[in-house]
């Protein structure tokens, strides 16, 4: 069963669904299945076609005129039919869509894509980010936190009389680079004595636990370890721990998929906007950050994140895993508000389940 987590609802008064009869439930709902299918506007004499119960396109309208003083639809131009608002897609998604289950074609997808990427977990968060792009057509999206990267070597290699490079290797092939200043006056061997002291530690763990660790040991052993040397350990403890969203990386795959399907110079104009949200990576972490809170599913819909509510875009991500049932990052997929809801919501719900095994394995 996909768990939702429930969303704040956008700037009106929430809408019942007992406010709606069935025959406007019906309209409504072929009016909002028609604009994800097509992205066109649908009027009441096509209407009259579609729905089960036989009426007229005048009744039609009457009824399409209740659905707009709810707020649920609206004309985007004179004499058209008519378009879902925010409001109406985030009370489709909540109150009357049905969400079902992966199917077995998709299941198999994700297995195999995701699972046969090898074991480390960049290549998993990479294939799960790219496999969420192509089976939705939309922008796939990873939020993954470093500190869940297991440390094999650390190294301190000068660079200059008073700065040096902090190399850190992870047991996932993973390298990053931080330089650092040094005291004046380090000998040589301050450097390898800190290297020494570091790796006895950290080796195998978290850079979580390892900064833990190494701040244990430090009060332990002050004494045996040289001031200066304590500075430099010290000093890269503080570059590691760096800030939040340091400690972050945002992996983003199969934004070309967003410019598919264009109806009109206005879609290009959104999907542009879009980019230009997508390259500020921390408001985008910081957003994906947000689902770290959430037990299952979170869907945003246009304006309700700020960031994409220009470009008029939704988000559907999903929170995963480590063996610990620890939050460690969060997937999914960024497009535009036509969303396939009811098939991708399975599917980010199952990715993260598939990619918390595996980096739990």
């Amino acid at each position: 069963m996909v768990r939702v987590s429930q969303n704040i609802p956008i700037g009106k008064a929430e809408i019942s669904l007992a406010q709606l009869n069935d025959r406007a439930r019906e309209i409504f709902r072929q009016i909002v299945e028609s604009y994800l299918t097509t992205g066109e506007p649908l009027g009441s004499r096509n209407l009259s076609r579609l729905i089960q119960t036989p009426l007229s396109p005048a009744s039609v309208r009457n009824v399409m005129t209740d659905l707009e003083q709810l707020g649920l639809i609206y004309a985007p131009h004179t004499s058209a039919g008519r378009l879902p608002t925010e409001l109406g897609l985030r009370f489709f998604v909540d109150a009357l869509m049905q969400i079902g289950d992966v199917n077995e074609n998709d299941r198999r997808a994700i297995e195999a894509q995701v699972a046969g990427s090898g074991k480390s977990v960049e290549n998993v968060l990479n294939e799960a980010s790219g496999m969420l792009s192509g089976l939705t057509r939309a922008a796939g999206v990873v939020l993954a936190a470093k500190t869940n990267v297991r440390l094999k070597h650390i190294e301190f290699v000068r660079l200059e009389p008073q700065r040096a490079l902090v190399v850190l290797v992870g047991d996932d092939g993973q390298v990053e680079n931080r330089v650092l200043q040094l005291p004046i006056g380090l000998p040589s061997s301050a450097l390898i004595e800190a290297t020494n002291f570091l790796n006895a530690r950290v080796r195998g763990k978290t850079l979580t636990e390892a900064k833990a660790e190494l701040e244990r040991a430090m009060k332990e052993e002050q004494a045996k370890l040289d001031e200066l040397t304590q500075k430099v350990v010290e000093a890269g403890l503080a570059s590691w721990s760096g800030g939040e969203t340091d400690q972050r990386r945002l992996i983003v795959r199969g934004q070309s998929h967003l410019l598919e399907d264009l109806k009109a110079l206005e879609d290009l104009e959104r999907v542009r906007m879009l980019f230009e949200a997508l390259e500020t990576r921390r408001e985008v972490a910081d957003l994906l950050g947000r689902a770290e809170q959430a037990e299952g599913v979170r869907i945003f819909i246009g304006s309700e994140n700020k960031l994409f509510s220009l470009s008029g875009s939704s988000t559907i991500i999903s929170p995963y895993r480590d063996a610990a049932g620890s939050i460690v990052g969060v997937l999914g997929v960024i497009g535009p508000t036509r969303l396939n809801y009811a098939r991708v919501i399975p599917m980010v719900d199952y990715t993260a389940r598939v990619v918390g095994k595996l980096i739990s394995g």
